[in-house]
């Protein structure tokens, strides 16, 4: 249940502002349908949290644990220093036409998903959190829900109210704290 929480708490606040949130965003603005987009975000975020997952419970087996320790907590303050930097929207994410709107949001948000803030978490969480492989993919893919619903539901009106660089330097903060302790060893008896 802790890497589902805390994977959840994360993660939702990694993704406020996200590429991956803007892009929701604009799916929103574009094809408002958002039945087919919510289910899009859901399908595209668990295969490819599943699969950063597996990368990451699987890097536990090769690597010993005090490299792991070393490269985790590396990891979560270089996560930390990442959300301080705004992100926005390549034209790549851009979702192509020629698809249906579930197809369109499941190709765009997996591609966009690739090599992001919330996947190199995922990746992260898994690795730290190997026992606990399904709550961690849970506690992503929820994450990203309870980021991209809104999005979708409420579209730009949502944007404009959130203190995005408040959330940001909170979640810095948090990666920060799971950085320092994981480096320090200290965090083993809180379960980091």
């Amino acid at each position: 249940m802790q890497a589902f929480l805390i994977a959840t708490g994360l993660v939702a606040l990694a993704e406020i502002g996200d590429k991956t949130q803007l892009l929701a965003f604009m799916l929103a603005a574009r094809f408002k349908r958002p039945g087919p987009i919510v289910l899009g975000i859901f399908v595209a975020t668990v295969f490819n949290h599943a699969a950063a997952g597996a990368l990451g419970s699987w890097l536990t087996g090769f690597i010993g644990p005090v490299a792991l320790r070393w490269i985790l907590g590396l990891s979560f303050l270089a996560m930390a220093g990442w959300m301080l930097i705004p992100d926005k929207l390549d034209d790549d994410d851009a979702p192509k036409p020629g698809h249906g709107v579930f197809m369109t949001t499941v190709i765009a948000f997996f591609l966009a998903e690739m090599g992001d803030k919330t996947q190199i978490a995922t990746v992260a969480l898994a690795a730290r959190f190997p026992a606990d492989f399904v709550g961690v993919v849970a506690g992503t893919t929820a994450g990203m829900m309870l980021a991209n619903v809104p999005a979708v539901l409420i579209g730009g009106k949502l944007a404009q109210k959130l203190p995005v660089k408040l959330v940001h330097t909170v979640a810095a903060v948090i990666f920060a704290v799971l950085g320092v302790l994981t480096l320090a060893g200290a965090g083993e008896s809180l379960g980091f």
